[in-house]
């Protein structure tokens, strides 16, 4: 009949919405989006989030009721590590529209930022992938400015007493990368995007504390090291498209840590160029090896190993949240989450 909307059904799809995103962007242009994943063929069922951990909470009570179809995080790397935290170890497929700041799952998955259309091209045609995630454990950090101190879920599995654990889809760092995301939470709220990183970096940088941490990989001996920062992926991505982890996949076997000694307050700043095109791998001493445990644990000013935090604390991040605080614990696991990415990624040796 004319008029009769002739795409092909294509089940239910889950829209785990955060309105916020993209400087409310996201809130904005979501009933355009509806009517064209309706358009689509999916019938569209919309969740939105109204606080931080909401998404968690809705994919992981969606996931108890036993909902068919797929379900998509419609944000940022936020959104995405919430929604896939909610979904961990289950059979259900997470899709990915990209509305934050950097969307580095999404580009890891072949989701381009900005590119809605093509995004929704995926939904329809990608491919499903079972990928490797984090588990990371340590001590929750403080609330701050309004953002909440981490708490223990139920979708993260058990912990010790006294400690949180969060499952990393993107990626882990602490030190200066960490310090300078922990900043934002105080500081330059009024500017949006990169430009809010390049202040925030240029303004602590100068004022960042020196330390030294104790430092374990794998079964090796844990040895006390200068330290700047240390970043663990499972894409080469992240802040936006910066190569961090060159040749990182979500299909690795084993996991991978880019470490950084003590580097001078100028390489720091002069740091964001290379590791843009992925060429910081052995300037001013940064490496790069396989490992699939990293230990790291504060030491106090008389060198001394500390099981406890400790002041400068060390932040560690969870997919751009800086939320857990050393001693913490960083293990690969793979195949934790479902994700259907574009049919074609380069990583990708199916």
């Amino acid at each position: 009949m004319a008029g009769m909307n002739t795409a092909e059904s294509m089940g239910d799809l889950h829209c785990i919405v955060n309105p916020a995103s993209r400087d409310h962007t996201c809130g904005k242009r979501w009933p355009k989006i509806v009517e064209k994943l309706e358009a689509r063929g999916f019938t569209v069922h919309t969740h939105m989030t109204e606080k931080v951990g909401h998404a968690s909470q809705i994919a992981w009570d969606l996931r108890q009721e036993g909902v068919d179809g797929m379900i998509v995080a419609a944000g940022g790397d936020g959104t995405v590590h919430e929604v896939a935290s909610g979904l961990r170890g289950s059979d259900i497929v997470m899709g990915v529209l990209p509305f934050g700041s950097g969307n580095d799952y999404g580009i890891t998955q072949g989701v381009f930022n900005k590119d809605i259309d093509g995004a929704i091209e995926v939904l329809v045609n990608g491919v499903d992938r079972r990928c490797a995630a984090w588990r990371l454990e340590g001590f929750p950090a403080e609330d701050a400015d309004g953002y909440p101190a981490p708490t223990v879920n139920q979708w993260d599995g058990p912990c010790p007493e006294g400690k949180v654990v969060r499952w990393v889809f993107l990626e882990s760092d602490a030190g200066i990368t960490s310090e300078i995301s922990r900043a934002k939470l105080y500081r330059a709220k009024w500017i949006k995007g990169a430009k809010k990183y390049t202040y925030l970096g240029i303004t602590t940088i100068p004022v960042w504390k020196r330390r030294k941490v104790w430092l374990k990989l794998d079964d090796e001996e844990g040895e006390i090291v200068d330290f700047t920062m240390y970043a663990a992926t499972t894409g080469e991505t992240f802040g936006g498209g910066y190569i961090v982890s060159p040749g990182v996949t979500p299909l690795d076997q084993h996991g991978s840590i880019v470490y950084a000694p003590r580097m001078s307050r100028l390489a720091m700043l002069s740091l964001m160029g290379p590791m843009k095109k992925g060429k910081h791998i052995g300037k001013w001493g940064i490496f790069q090896r396989k490992a699939d445990r990293i230990e790291l644990k504060p030491v106090d000013k008389d060198g001394s190993i500390s099981d406890k935090p400790i002041e400068p604390m060390t932040w560690v991040q969870a997919d751009g949240e800086p939320c857990i605080v050393a001693p913490a614990i960083l293990e690969w696991h793979t195949e934790q989450i479902l994700v259907r990415g574009a049919p074609n990624v380069p990583w990708d040796s199916q």
